[in-house]
C-alpha cells in the first residue's frame, strides 16, 4: 500500500457526479502502479478548498494534477493559476450541450496559465491518466517500463483482420 508521501498524482473533480468519468483516470494510473489521490474541489462551491489544494500541491510532493469539470469548467484553469504543476484538463460531457462547453472553458486559458486538455469524457480521461504516468516517466524508469509494457499490451490487443463476431 502506497504512503501518503508516495502520492504523486492528484485527480480533482467539480463534483461526485463527475467520478464515473475520472475514474478512468484513476483505473490508469492503478494499472500503471502510479499512486493518487481522489478529491471533489469545486472552484465554485469550495473555492477556499480549490485555493489551499493548489497553494499546498507542490509542497505534498503532488507532480501532476488532473482536474475534471463540466458545464462552466473553471476547475482546471482555477488549479492552473494556484499551482506551477502541470494540470491536466477533461471536459466532462454534459447534457446542455455534450461537453462542448467544458472543452471550450478547459481549453481556451489566457496566457500564462496553461492546462492541457483532453478529450470530451471517458476516453479523454483515461488519456490523462497516461498523460500524467508519461510526465512522471521522464524521471521513473521504472514507471517508464510500466508504460512501454502497457503501450505494447494495447497494440497487441489489436487484431490484424476483423472478425465476424
Amino acid at each position: 500500500m502506497n504512503s501518503e508521501n508516495d502520492i504523486r498524482v492528484g485527480i480533482i473533480m467539480g463534483s461526485q457526479s463527475d467520478w464515473p468519468t475520472m475514474k478512468e483516470a484513476a483505473m490508469i494510473l492503478d494499472d500503471l502502479g502510479v499512486a493518487h489521490e481522489r478529491r471533489i474541489v469545486s472552484a465554485h462551491r469550495t473555492p477556499d478548498r480549490l485555493w489551499d489544494y493548489g497553494r499546498d500541491a507542490a509542497g505534498r510532493g503532488l507532480r501532476v494534477i488532473i482536474a475534471g469539470a463540466g458545464g462552466a469548467a473553471h476547475l482546471p484553469g482555477m488549479m492552473a493559476s494556484k499551482t506551477r504543476i502541470p494540470v491536466i484538463g477533461v471536459p466532462i460531457q454534459s447534457r446542455a450541450l455534450s461537453g462542448l462547453d467544458s472543452l471550450y472553458s478547459i481549453v481556451q486559458m489566457p496566457r500564462g496559465f496553461p492546462v492541457a486538455t483532453m478529450a470530451i469524457g471517458a476516453s479523454g480521461a483515461a488519456n490523462a491518466g497516461l498523460m500524467a504516468a508519461a510526465i512522471l516517466a521522464l524521471s521513473d524508469s521504472a514507471l517508464a517500463e510500466r508504460l512501454d509494457a502497457w503501450r505494447a499490451a494495447l497494440s497487441e490487443s489489436i487484431p490484424e483482420e476483423p472478425s465476424d463476431d
